[in-house]
């Protein structure tokens, strides 16, 4: 089975997810300034709410999908907003590509709020999430 992850992050919080879903899979975690380069089965898409939208990094990121991509599973994180899933399936909707039924969200901190996430619990439950969709 062929794995990637991609992911955008402006604060470091997801980037942490996807190095942990990265480090469970045996893949390497790449942001979305890299576009895949070759055809996939899973593609763990991560992404942040940034004033209640997806970044318009992740917006290029899919319409410049190019190979095929068996499903996208997306993983998130949010101070205020919960999850990007909906946002995210429109742009994979537009492109034809299917979006699976699960996902991984954790809060992010954010100045204040919710200091210290994601913690090691939340990059702990993101890597056993992957395996999970991964192993079956």
């Amino acid at each position: 089975m062929k794995v990637a992850v991609r992911y955008y992050t402006r604060g470091g919080n997801t980037g942490k997810l996807a190095k942990a879903i990265a480090e469970a899979v045996g893949v390497e975690a790449l942001t979305t300034d890299c576009p895949l380069e070759g055809d996939v089965d899973v593609l763990f898409l991560g992404s942040s709410v940034y004033a209640y939208g997806v970044d318009d990094e992740v917006k290029k990121f899919v319409a410049g999908i190019d190979v095929k991509v068996g499903k996208v599973v997306n993983f998130s994180t949010a101070a205020l907003v919960k999850s990007t899933y909906k946002q995210v399936g429109k742009l994979l909707s537009a492109k034809g590509i299917a979006q699976a039924k699960e996902e991984y969200y954790c809060k992010g901190s954010f100045g204040p709020m919710h200091k210290g996430k994601p913690d090691e619990a939340d990059l702990k439950a993101a890597a056993d999430f992957a395996k999970r969709i991964v192993n079956g």
